[in-house]
């Protein structure tokens, strides 16, 4: 099988991730949370909880905390069930105790051993605080929507990546899970991204990653060891 990094392996000294989705199971503890909430398992509020966050999302930046409580609140209008005021940041509570993948630690501790490494997020940085702690390593660079005021797929959070790693987008491997938040806006800005595709997606969109690994233990194990 030929290398798929053998011309950049040495030449790259970043890498960032997503976070939700790339290194937490979001989708389990966004599940878990929301039936909790509502009382019920129906599979119907999950597809429902994607396209409410991404709509409120499009409107004026508000900081995450508060999209995931308006997002609740549409839900709940939605599929009538009870949310009382002092349970409008229900969704966000959960947010630190969200899952972390499997292979997520080992692989972190492994590529900062040769490598930076950053998170970009759409998240503000107390709640990613929480997630930290559940994380193996220190990361070099954090960027957050509370820090660019905007959400992805904007190109925000990737302009400020590039300019506080120097310019250099040739230096940077973005890891993703989200084909539409982080490979499209990345291979706009010609920043190279690798695929994360853990649930077997089919690639409906205009992105080319450079390469797909369905974890990240297999994308650390053909970086570091290709």
């Amino acid at each position: 099988m030929p290398d798929p990094f053998a011309d950049i392996r040495d030449h790259i000294t970043h890498i960032t991730f997503d976070c939700y989705g790339t290194l937490v199971d979001w989708e389990t503890g966004i599940r878990t949370a929301i039936a909790n909430i509502a009382g019920t398992d129906n599979p119907e509020l999950f597809d429902a909880y994607l396209e409410t966050e991404a709509d409120v999302e499009r409107h004026k930046f508000q900081p995450y905390r508060d999209v995931l409580a308006e997002t609740l609140q549409r839900l709940a209008d939605r599929f009538t069930f009870d949310l009382p005021d002092e349970r409008r940041y229900a969704l966000a509570d959960t947010l630190p105790d969200w899952p972390i993948w499997p292979d997520t630690n080992d692989a972190l501790t492994r590529l900062k051993s040769r490598y930076k490494l950053g998170v970009l997020s759409n998240i503000v940085r107390d709640l990613f605080a929480g997630t930290c702690q559940h994380l193996s390593v220190d990361f070099d660079l954090l960027i957050t929507a509370e820090d660019v005021r905007n959400y992805k797929p904007s190109h925000h959070h990737f302009e400020r990546m590039l300019t506080d790693t120097g310019g250099d987008n040739s230096r940077i491997l973005h890891v993703a899970q989200s084909l539409y938040h982080d490979h499209v806006p990345a291979g706009q800005l010609g920043i190279r991204s690798v695929w994360i595709n853990r649930r077997n997606e089919s690639n409906q969109t205009n992105a080319t990653p450079m390469h797909e690994f369905p974890d990240l233990k297999q994308f650390a194990d053909a970086l570091l060891d290709g």
